[in-house]
C-alpha cells in the first residue's frame, strides 16, 4: 500500500468510461455496468461443474441503492467494466453522516457519505491514508490499507500470561468497532487488524502498566 499521492487507472477506456471484457477479468471491488446499473462485485466464484459449461457465481452491490443481488454469468461472457480512478486521500474527521478526506496532492477536501463507506467506517482513524475510488467526480468506494492499528478503549481486564489458550473476549476499539481478541489484551493496547476480515492479527503496542 502506497501512502504517496497516486492516481491509478484500473481499466483502460475504450468507450470513454467503459471497457468491454469477459468474466476472466472479474475481481472483488471492480465495477460493472449490469442491467443499466453500476454494480460493484463483492464476491465471485468460478465454478466448473462435472457436466455442463463453466460459470461464474457473483454477488453484486448496486452502487446507488446499496442492494446486493446474486447473479450468475456464463464463463467467458462479455461484461462492461467501468473505468475507475483511484486517488490517494487522508482521512480527517467525521461530521454527522459525512466523512471528510483530503487529497494528498492538492490538499483539497472532499465529503463522502457514510453509505458509500459502509462497514469500513470502523477502520477510519484520523490521519489514515486510503484510496478513494472515483467514477468521474463521484466517489464509489474507499479502499483501505491491508492493516490498521487501533487502540483498545474497553474490554475485560487482561489475564497476564494467558497467551496460548486460543480463547477470546470482545474488545471495543477507539473507532467504536468490536472485535474478538485474546484474553491477555488490555485497555490501552494497540492492535493490528486485518481490514479485509476485520479480525485481530497481533498486539502492536502494550500500554504502560
Amino acid at each position: 500500500f502506497n501512502d504517496t499521492a497516486t492516481t491509478e487507472i484500473y481499466t483502460l477506456s475504450l468507450h470513454d468510461a467503459l471497457l468491454i471484457s469477459t468474466t476472466a477479468n472479474i475481481k472483488n471491488g471492480t465495477v460493472i455496468l449490469h442491467k443499466n446499473k453500476r454494480m460493484k462485485i463483492v464476491e465471485f466464484l468460478h465454478v466448473k461443474p462435472g457436466k455442463g459449461p463453466a460459470f461464474v457465481r457473483t454477488k453484486l452491490k448496486d452502487i446507488q441503492s446499496g442492494k446486493v443481488i446474486d447473479e450468475t454469468f456464463n464463463s467467458g461472457a462479455k461484461l462492461q467494466f467501468i473505468r475507475i480512478e483511484a486517488k490517494a486521500m487522508q482521512y480527517l474527521y467525521e461530521d454527522g453522516n459525512q466523512y471528510i478526506f483530503m487529497d494528498n496532492q492538492t490538499y483539497e477536501q472532499i465529503n463522502v457519505n457514510d453509505a458509500v463507506i459502509g462497514s469500513n467506517t470502523g477502520f477510519l482513524k484520523a490521519g489514515l491514508n486510503v484510496d478513494l475510488l472515483f467514477d468521474g467526480q463521484e466517489v464509489l468506494n474507499v479502499r483501505l490499507p491491508a492493516h490498521v492499528n487501533l487502540e483498545v478503549t474497553h474490554t475485560e481486564p487482561g489475564m497476564k500470561g494467558n497467551t496460548a489458550t486460543g480463547a477470546t473476549k470482545p474488545a471495543i476499539l477507539e473507532t467504536g468497532i468490536e472485535v474478538n481478541v485474546p484474553l491477555f489484551i488490555d485497555i490501552g493496547d494497540v492492535l493490528k487488524l486485518n481490514t479485509r476480515t476485520g479480525g485481530y492479527i497481533e498486539r502492536e503496542k502494550i500500554k504502560n502498566r
